[in-house]
């Protein structure tokens, strides 16, 4: 789960947009005909355009690649700065190098960090989909960035596709469009490395896609196309991506079983035998995968890591796990300063109900913000509306899945993303017939409400400049850069740079002071350590580092201190006596 330190942030882009939201809606009552024939030209070409439906798709993701790509001078390419980060960055970094995993360090006790096993094998403790999305960006275009900005155009032009399966082509294309402003390029699911949003919402936005197409017409594409988002889903967010794949199951079930339409046995047969094929060929390289990384088929990621270091449980129900004996106050704080307050306040009577009230409010104003929030006065006209009841109906196994989960970021919720747009569309489509006293309100309302989110998208560009923070949670980095205060990450970043432009290999041993930020950590390294020009290692008592540096007797030793202002590094200097105290006693 992603930990960050509180920061402090300037004026709010997130108060802005509610406040333009009010604008916009008292300016769709006070003036509804607004801007008509301006607008009417817009949506006829519109239009026109969406009835393209496989241009349609396939200028949305275009949009989102190179719109993202044109920002590059004001929005860089991210460096990682969270334990998730580094531990994705981990897994693709093994990938690229052509191993599943990789053997335990000879020094691992100096190694050991937040979401990196390193028994049975050194490996990420995720699921590998999204590692092997940014592994490709590294061995294709040496950056696994470039892998994330590929998957979350590919999400968007799926997101636009399975909207087409749901709703009319114009409002399909709407969709796609929101999708790359809300969430295809300002948001932390591009601008950061987890990415497991972006990953998980293709693999939901593909199922569901498919879903009615196979109803109506059962081809093999789609079931090859359903068949690969549920692998995604099962190796990028397994437990949310079943709380979909089930409603699905019964939906193709009820056709199969119970429809009057429902295809011959003969036709199924044929349909379905390849995609079957392909969950089962990937179910087996799952197992293979779990086998060489932690010496069972049948262990999951996750698991090892969270049974050495967590005592937070996954489902609130759960009792806390006892207290491991850590090795390093650092990651102590990490597990219990961090994971596990949020955890049992929704454990506690009094603090589940505001708890888990928060959860839907955080995940909310991420998906949609203020400013998607008055078409959903329509939500009642949306429950029974036939188009999108099944849609509707998901969200029960969501809803209660995610209430009895602890804590919940969006990127958890990411495989139902395109039902989110899909029921999102809806409400507008319902709130554009909307005609009180005779007046087309809902549709000049639909129409600002539109322009304000393409507003918002310029706003978002320029909120370094403006010296704006950003709400969506991880992308508060950006707040810290218009505030001109360090980004977390940035001064290991730039020692980092400093030590690969220095001549030989080098050893930096890492000293924490007692008041250390446990969500700043510096301590993570390349799958092959031993090749590494820079090892990154925590300092231990004087025996064990002179252990650590007679091993790395070729490198020079560095003492890296980050908890000075600024961090420092100087020259290693081997004591007697025993080094700066770091290890916990349990």
């Amino acid at each position: 789960m992603l930990v960050l330190p509180p920061v402090k942030t300037g004026i709010s882009i997130l108060p802005i947009e509610g406040g333009l939201t009010f604008i916009a809606v008292a300016m769709a009552f006070a003036l509804p005909r607004l801007g008509y024939p301006i607008f009417h030209f817009i949506e006829y070409n519109f239009g026109r355009l969406a009835r393209q439906k496989g241009l349609s798709v396939a200028l949305v993701g275009l949009t989102a690649l190179l719109l993202r790509l044109a920002m590059l001078h004001i929005l860089p390419i991210p460096y990682p700065t969270n334990a998730d980060d580094f531990g994705f960055l981990f897994a693709a970094d093994t990938f690229a190098h052509g191993r599943l995993t990789n053997p335990t360090p000879a020094m691992w006790m100096h190694f050991e960090t937040m979401h990196i096993t390193m028994k049975p094998t050194y490996a990420s403790m995720f699921f590998p989909a999204n590692g092997l999305v940014l592994a490709a960006g590294q061995v294709l275009f040496e950056h696994p960035w470039y892998g994330m900005l590929i998957v979350t155009a590919l999400m968007c032009a799926a997101i636009c596709w399975m909207l087409q399966g749901w709703l009319p082509p114009t409002w399909a294309l709407l969709g796609g469009v929101l999708a790359v402003l809300r969430i295809g390029v300002f948001s932390y699911w591009i601008n950061t490395y987890i990415g497991g949003g972006a990953v998980a919402a293709l693999g939901g936005a593909l199922v569901l896609g498919a879903l009615p197409r196979l109803i109506k017409t059962l081809r093999v594409h789609d079931g090859l196309l359903l068949a690969i988002g549920i692998i995604i889903l099962a190796n990028s967010r397994p437990f949310e991506g079943m709380l979909l794949c089930i409603p699905v199951a019964f939906a193709l079930g009820r056709w199969l079983f119970f429809r009057t339409n429902r295809p011959s046995l003969d036709q199924v047969l044929r349909a379905s035998a390849a995609p079957l094929l392909l969950v089962v060929a990937a179910a087996v390289w799952m197992g293979y995968y779990n086998y060489r990384n932690f010496d069972s088929p049948f262990t999951l990621p996750y698991t090892i890591d969270q049974a050495t270091y967590s005592v937070t449980p996954h489902f609130i129900w759960q009792q806390r796990k006892p207290e491991p004996a850590y090795r390093f106050k650092a990651m102590r704080d990490y597990y219990i300063d961090l994971e596990l307050p949020e955890f049992k306040e929704l454990q506690s009577v009094s603090g589940f109900l505001p708890g888990t009230l928060l959860k839907g409010v955080r995940v909310f104003l991420f998906f949609a913000g203020f400013a998607l929030i008055p078409p959903l006065i329509m939500l009642r006209r949306v429950i029974r509306d036939r188009r999108v009841r099944f849609l509707m109906l998901c969200m029960i196994p969501l809803t209660v899945g995610v209430t009895l989960e602890g804590g919940v970021r969006s990127y958890y919720l990411a495989p139902f993303t395109a039902a989110f747009y899909a029921i999102g569309l809806q409400a507008m489509r319902h709130l554009k017939q909307w005609k009180p006293e005779g007046r087309p309100v809902g549709n000049t309302m639909i129409r600002l409400i539109v322009t304000l989110c393409v507003a918002m998208g310029a706003l978002d560009l320029w909120a370094k400049p403006l010296k704006l923070g950003v709400p969506n949670s991880i992308t508060f980095i950006w707040t810290c850069e218009c505030l001109g205060t360090p980004q977390p990450g940035s001064e290991r970043v730039d020692i980092q740079a400093k030590l690969d432009r220095m001549p030989g290999k080098h050893l930096v041993l890492v000293r924490y002071a007692s008041n250390h930020a446990p969500a700043d950590e510096w301590v993570y390294n390349e799958a092959n350590i031993d090749s590494s020009k820079v090892i990154w290692a925590r300092e231990m008592d004087s025996g064990k580092n002179a252990e650590l540096i007679s091993y790395y007797k070729d490198r020079d030793v560095w003492l890296v201190q980050p908890d000075k202002m600024p961090a420092t590094l100087s020259p290693y200097i081997v004591h007697d006596g025993p080094a700066s105290k770091v290890s916990v006693s349990n």
